[in-house]
C-alpha cells in the first residue's frame, strides 16, 4: 500500500488560513464569533481539496502500526510559511476516526440531524 510517512510540502501554490475574529449588535446585545477564513489562488485550492481527498480515502487500517499505531488518526501539519502563506496559522487537518476503533474524539460533538 501507497503510504506518505514523511510528511511536507503537500501545498502547491498559494493557501492562506486564518481566524477572524468577529463583533456583532444585535438588539442592544453584543455577540462575538471566530470564523476561520480558507483562501488560495485555483492552484493552493486545489492542492488543499487533493490533500483531504487523499486522507479521507487512505485506509487508516492498512497502514503499518510503526507509521500509524492503533488509535491514531491520520494528520497532516501545514505550517506557515512551507505550505501556507507566511500570514497564516499553523493547521493540521486529518482524520477524526481512529484506526482500529473508529473511536472520535471526546470533545467531538455531532450536528444536529435533520
Amino acid at each position: 500500500m501507497k503510504y506518505k510517512h514523511v510528511k511536507g510540502n503537500e501545498i502547491k501554490g498559494h493557501l492562506d488560513v486564518f481566524i477572524s475574529h468577529n463583533k456583532d449588535e444585535e438588539d442592544g446585545e453584543i455577540k462575538n464569533w471566530d470564523e476561520v477564513l480558507i483562501h488560495g489562488n485555483p492552484e493552493g485550492l486545489k492542492s488543499l481539496a487533493k490533500l483531504l481527498i487523499e486522507i479521507a480515502d487512505l485506509n487508516q487500517e492498512k497502514v503499518e502500526n510503526k507509521y500509524l499505531p492503533i488509535g491514531a488518526r491520520e494528520h497532516h501539519h501545514l505550517c506557515p510559511g512551507i505550505e501556507l502563506s507566511k500570514s497564516s496559522m499553523r493547521v493540521t487537518v486529518g482524520r477524526l476516526d481512529a484506526k482500529g476503533t473508529g473511536d472520535f474524539y471526546e470533545r467531538y460533538k455531532p450536528k444536529d440531524e435533520n
